[in-house]
């Protein structure tokens, strides 16, 4: 099933669910997570277009692709991929009922960087979709608690809860590197926040800071002076610094075997002869051979199955891939012309800018989607891969 079949028949569900609800007489909360939260979106629309008052029906998101400023879905609103089946929907209604928002800091769905020419941030949102979007079950109390409100713009019902993120998902897989992987993290992690956070137009920030139920698609450069990125790489040079220097002056080094001569004679014993001359050799039975026969029968045919099921997650692995291709050379595109053509009319306009939105805007485009496209393929092949390995080993 593809995505936005997968949504429509989740929007089914939801509408009924809720409607059944509101004619018993209940109010309700509705409570959306990742693709929960984009067709708890799509529902405000419907409920409403159907008359439902706002004090009826409350919502809280988490997770939210359609994040007004953040989401990814907004970013690249009126995107659609027929291939992969799935659409971009835009932003959800800020002004429709009463609804809480949470989104984990560089959380790749739903706090997306709003100049994606910045490839590094890019990367670092893709990396946040593996390793922090999929956080909100284990989030703990005192974790939501470091939560803070989201500045906002004109009239709103929704509030939008940022919860910090401490460390760079980027980095995550070096800091899964033995003993010094975690030190060498923190030694590039202030400088390489600062890289990442340009993607957001701040280099102190992880997400944009402009009004959060505004509906804001992505951007060409952000508005920062070079010498207020210089300052803050000098000062995250010296930070990284510190944090490595800390992390070494807590370094445990591993304990050792004992190699000495006495050492290696209580691992072997005493008297490791006598045990050698007490030793006797198996004898075989008629049972103990059918029993072998038997575990060759079995042992054929689990490598059998599993050879067949290994093939056929490799087979469906592919899948995707085609899909990504066909997205690569139909769907980018025809986007990259409306982004085009989008800075054409700018210019028609009497907009001298359109010209540069016109050349850049694709370009922008391109590096955040074919990054999210690869993105998605690889975790394809890591599900495969993962599937497939433990009926190799």
């Amino acid at each position: 099933m593809t995505e936005d079949a997968s949504w429509a028949e989740g929007l089914t569900i939801l509408d009924t669910a809720i409607k059944a609800q509101l004619a018993a007489g209940n109010n309700v909360v509705v409570q959306g997570y990742s693709q929960g939260a984009g067709i708890a979106s799509l529902e405000m629309s419907n409920l409403k277009a159907a008359g439902v008052p706002t004090g009826s029906v409350s919502f809280s998101l988490i997770g939210n692709a359609m994040n007004p400023n953040g989401g990814l879905y907004e970013r690249f609103a009126g995107l659609v991929s027929p291939s992969l089946g799935k659409t971009f929907w835009g932003a959800t209604p800020d002004n429709y009922y009463t609804t809480d928002v949470y989104t984990l800091e560089y959380d790749g769905f739903a706090d997306f960087p709003r100049y994606p020419l910045n490839f590094v941030s890019d990367l670092n949102a893709i990396m946040g979709i593996y390793y922090v979007h999929t956080q909100y079950p284990t989030l703990t109390a005192a974790q939501v608690a470091t939560a803070f409100t989201l500045p906002t713009e004109g009239a709103t019902m929704t509030t939008y809860h940022m919860i910090p993120t401490e460390n760079l998902p980027l980095l995550e897989p070096l800091r899964g590197v033995p003993f010094i992987g975690n030190t060498l993290a923190d030694l590039v992690q202030p400088d390489l926040k600062v890289l990442v956070n340009l993607g957001y137009g701040d280099p102190n920030y992880g997400y944009s800071t402009g009004p959060a139920n505004v509906p804001t698609p992505f951007g060409l450069f952000p508005d920062v002076a070079p010498a207020t990125v210089f300052d803050a790489l000098v000062a995250g040079t010296q930070q990284g610094i510190s944090d490595a220097a800390a992390d070494i002056g807590a370094w445990q080094l591993p304990s050792l075997p004992d190699i000495s001569l006495s050492g290696i004679s209580n691992a072997l014993g005493s008297d490791p002869w006598s045990a050698l001359s007490n030793a006797t050799l198996p004898t075989l039975s008629v049972s103990t051979i059918e029993n072998a026969i038997k575990g060759v029968q079995t042992a054929t045919t689990d490598i059998a199955n599993t050879i067949s099921f290994d093939a056929t997650t490799a087979y469906a692995t592919l899948l995707p891939t085609a899909d990504v291709v066909n997205a690569m050379v139909t769907t980018l595109p025809a986007y990259n012309l409306k982004l085009f053509l989008d800075g054409i009319l700018q210019v028609l306009d009497g907009d001298p800018a359109g010209l540069i939105y016109a050349l850049g805007a694709p370009i922008a485009a391109d590096t955040a989607l074919v990054t999210l496209l690869a993105g998605f393929n690889l975790y394809a092949y890591l599900y495969a891969f993962n599937k497939i390995l433990p009926g190799v080993l």
